[in-house]
């Protein structure tokens, strides 16, 4: 990765942090307690890999900022929330997330729920709300619903939280890789899927061939991040990664490195970023950013 790369991911991000923070609810507001813990759960942590891919994606087409921050921020505020619920008693039952402990140990466990919801509303709400500029030209407005669509889509029971069911009903049983794979496109690849095109669609209507293109791409990079975090579960330690290591073994959980491997795991993510590259190709330059991720969802250590 090229050292503007790095400039442009530290600027990128620290931008976002600036928005997300404004589309929270302020933490002394009624009532203040909830706001809080929705403010703990999504501010200040995280690599910020969705907001980072909106960004890339809507520079292919030009997508204005405002509009881009606005759907970055939706989609870090539903990855968060799934993050406080996935981590209850009632699913994995993790006390510690992105080097703190988890929402439901600070607060407590109906606070968590809350918070789990009412940044589900807050997304849909960041994300449909107008800026001013440009709010008025028709094929804007006719995007930003598709976004709201796709987002909804990758968010619920055919997406994130289906594979979340999957995930749950999966424990003690010894999966097949393509059963696995289904399992992780909708767990983590669904809201992945959704940064990417989410970003692009920002900039214009996508025609079949870009939808195409983007797909795969994301597709590639959405099984890449599940192997790269079953690899790292199994050698990383709790320090490093900000969590709970070595938590998927325990809960006999089915993984990648559980089925093929650690060596083969690490070949797979390997071949899936070469996959992602190639997709990239007809964007040409342009998708620089977007090439630059793949490589940094692969190599992360934590």
């Amino acid at each position: 990765m090229s050292d503007s790369f790095r400039d442009w991911m530290k600027a990128t991000q620290a931008n976002f942090e600036l928005s997300l923070a404004g589309f929270l609810p302020a933490g002394d507001v009624v009532p203040e307690r909830l706001h809080q813990a929705m403010r703990y759960a999504a501010l200040d942590g995280g690599k910020r890999v969705r907001p980072l891919l909106v960004y890339a994606a809507g520079r292919l087409f030009d997508a204005p900022a405002a509009l881009l921050a606005r759907a970055a921020t939706a989609l870090e505020m539903i990855h968060a929330y799934s993050l406080v619920h996935d981590d209850m008693p009632c699913m994995d039952d993790d006390a510690l997330r992105r080097g703190k402990p988890t929402v439901h140990v600070q607060y407590d466990e109906a606070t968590a729920l809350l918070v789990g919801d009412a940044l589900q509303a807050q997304a849909f709400l960041v994300l449909s709300q107008a800026d001013g500029e440009g709010d008025g030209d028709a094929g804007q407005a006719s995007r930003k619903l598709a976004m709201v669509r796709l987002l909804a889509q990758a968010a619920g029971s055919v997406g994130m939280c289906g594979g979340q069911a999957i995930d749950l009903a999966s424990v003690g049983l010894a999966l097949t890789q393509a059963q696995l794979e289904q399992m992780h496109r909708l767990k983590t690849g669904a809201l992945l899927r959704a940064s990417v095109l989410m970003g692009a669609m920002g900039g214009k209507t996508l025609t079949t061939v870009e939808t195409e293109a983007l797909d795969s791409y994301a597709a590639a990079i959405g099984l890449a991040f599940q192997v790269v975090d079953d690899v790292l579960d199994a050698t990383a330690d709790s320090a490093t990664l900000g969590k709970t290591a070595g938590k998927d073994a325990a809960d006999n959980k089915p993984t990648y490195v559980s089925i093929l491997g650690l060596e083969a795991s690490r070949l797979l993510a390997e071949k899936l970023c070469s996959d992602a590259h190639a997709a990239l190709l007809p964007f040409g330059e342009k998708a620089q950013q977007l090439h630059d991720l793949a490589d940094l969802i692969v190599q992360r250590k934590a």
